[in-house]
């Protein structure tokens, strides 16, 4: 009988061990955050990454009764903001903007302190951009059928603007080069905000540019768009095809999310998880996103770090295609 006691009485004990790293996350995931927490984006502050970061850690302010802080480490393409993420604690109150320039990024630079894959945990991925093949009015096409024929009749000829090199809208740009066999002139810019007025003005012809920047030139009439990027119409412009009507399987979309520090518990990634989709289920982020020209992306973890996976080989053979180096 007393064997039997002694047995119980281990076996109470043995299961009360066990349980407790499942009592002390459930616990963990309860108190946090009990500080405040940094939102690291690698962007200067007033571009449209810069407000979603915003637009994000205001809501999870008001949901976790903490105070989220965006700070911004702009440099080096990003690398200077997701390196500094890297080497935090992996404790959950260092976030990282992660976006499609990280992708780019990741065979973009041949030599970088971390590998973005490896050592930055996805959380929730939070947007679509919406993007547009625009032109200046003075070039005769209206389609892109009609550019493409104009290209190869006079190759060399057109030059298209970007941001930068290496930025979304070159690389977008030579995704469409490399599919449609087309040759134009890239022309890089110290930001998108000159390009579109070297654009307006008629130096340059052509450009790939989200439509957060070119929207109200759009509906100006000084940019004609031939087409959205995204796989589907967008509703802010109904009546534009996308480029994948005329060429197939192009698609070239932004994109951002959130990622944390590899070995941050899976709990808080979890409740992190659950609160921005929270978030991005609410009528008033979603009517901001919308006016930005974004479309909500909602998804598990495992799904956002997918999307980063898929993004890295597309981009990879893009830049490898062209022979783009980092400036």
């Amino acid at each position: 009988m007393k064997a039997k006691l002694a047995r119980r009485k281990f076996l109470r004990l043995a299961a009360g061990v066990a349980a407790l790293p499942a009592i002390s996350r459930v616990a963990r995931a309860q108190a946090y955050p009990n500080k405040p927490v940094r939102l690291i984006i690698g962007l200067p502050p007033g571009g449209g990454a810069d407000i979603v970061a915003r637009l994000i850690a205001q809501w999870l302010s008001e949901r976790l009764g903490q105070q989220f802080v965006v700070e911004n480490r702009p440099g080096a393409g990003t690398n200077i903001a997701t390196e500094a993420v890297v080497r935090s604690p992996p404790d959950g109150y260092t976030l990282l903007l992660v976006n499609i320039t990280n992708a780019i990024n990741a065979t973009l630079y041949d030599k970088r302190n971390f590998n973005l894959v490896r050592d930055i945990a996805p959380v929730a991925s939070i947007n679509r951009e919406i993007n547009a093949m625009v032109v200046n009015p003075s070039l005769p096409a209206k389609t892109v059928f009609e550019l493409i024929a104009h290209a190869k009749a006079h190759p060399g000829t057109i030059n298209m603007a970007s941001g930068g090199n290496g930025t979304p809208g070159h690389i977008a740009g030579e995704l469409f080069k490399m599919k449609a066999g087309v040759d134009m002139v890239h022309v890089p810019y110290r930001g998108a905000a000159p390009a579109l007025i070297d654009l307006i003005s008629g130096q340059v012809q052509v450009m790939f540019s989200n439509l957060a920047s070119s929207i109200e030139y759009i509906r100006a009439g000084k940019l004609r768009p031939l087409a959205v990027t995204t796989a589907s119409r967008a509703e802010v412009l109904p009546n534009v095809p996308t480029v994948a009507d005329f060429v197939s399987g192009f698609e070239a979309s932004g994109w951002s999310g959130i990622g944390v520090p590899r070995n941050t518990p899976v709990d808080l990634v979890d409740k992190l998880n659950k609160e921005i989709n929270a978030g991005l289920g609410n009528a008033r982020v979603k009517s901001r996103l919308h006016d930005l020209g974004l479309t909500v992306l909602a998804s598990s973890s495992a799904d956002f770090g997918q999307l980063i996976a898929d993004e890295i080989e597309k981009w990879a053979k893009v830049i490898k295609f062209a022979g783009i180096k980092a400036e």
